[in-house]
């Protein structure tokens, strides 16, 4: 398997019991400068995407420092910082740590950035996704057995239509999953930065039942076409996606008075 195991200490997340694929992508190992800023960066992209919800709790200290390949000195200078800026609150006891404040709002930090985004970068943000959307989606239709895709199916069917952030968290996951059947661990890896980069976005159209319910029905489109082994159907209905979702995202970005 191409994504990697949840950090020691890291509990599941999500309605399912499964660790949330976006969540393992958080706690990967950072380069070498500026190393406690880029925890903490990190881990506030995390709680103001919304792939870290309020209140749940992060990885002990130590397993923090591990999972990030940093000094635990360097861990606890990014706590500290997380502190300060009232993105995570501390709990004493045993059954403390850190936890993602309940006042974080994925939602109103989602539409700040997408107003600070100009219509340029958010353009070219989607046309990265998807390409490497659409690359993975081709390997994965000339690659993935139709039993892996029948699996995907069967837990987005458990998922409950009416619950947003429910839909997000399955689908993040299962685009990932998707990935992974591609056989590139060079893709999955690069499908999940991008997923935790632009699902705080695509979040937002998950307000609307209408869009939510297009989303879904599009998703089982491109997992029918993958099922079937039709490489070009599924990069067309990937590609056509991400279009659909930067339009609606533009429009957004301008009712909210974006320049």
């Amino acid at each position: 398997m191409v994504v990697p195991p949840p950090p020691a200490g890291q509990k599941s997340s999500g309605r399912s019991g499964r660790p949330h694929r976006l969540v393992r992508a958080v706690f990967q190992p950072i380069g070498d400068q500026g190393r406690a800023a880029l925890v903490e960066r990190r881990i506030a992209d995390a709680i103001m995407g919304g792939v870290l919800h309020a209140g749940e709790r992060l990885p002990a200290e130590t397993d923090l420092a591990q999972s990030f390949g940093v000094a635990p000195a360097t861990a606890r200078e990014a706590l500290l910082a997380l502190r300060e800026r009232g993105l995570i609150t501390t709990r004493r006891g045993r059954h403390g740590g850190s936890f993602v404040a309940d006042t974080a709002d994925p939602t109103t930090f989602a539409l700040d950035a997408l107003a600070a985004t100009s219509r340029v970068a958010l353009r070219d943000a989607a046309t990265h996704y998807a390409t490497i959307t659409a690359a993975a989606v081709e390997l994965a239709a000339r690659r993935a057995d139709p039993s892996e895709i029948a699996l995907i199916r069967h837990r987005l069917e458990r998922v409950d239509p009416a619950d947003p952030i429910g839909w997000r968290r399955a689908s993040d996951d299962a685009q990932i999953e998707l990935s992974a059947l591609s056989q590139s661990a060079r893709l999955t890896r690069e499908q999940m930065r991008l997923q935790a980069e632009l699902s705080p976005l695509f979040a937002l159209a998950d307000r609307e039942p209408e869009r939510r319910t297009a989303t879904r029905e599009r998703f089982w489109a491109l997992l029918d076409a993958v099922e079937r082994g039709d490489p070009t159907t599924a990069v067309d209905l990937s590609r056509a996606a991400v279009r659909d979702a930067v339009e609606w995202l533009i429009d957004l970005r301008e009712s909210l008075g974006a320049s």
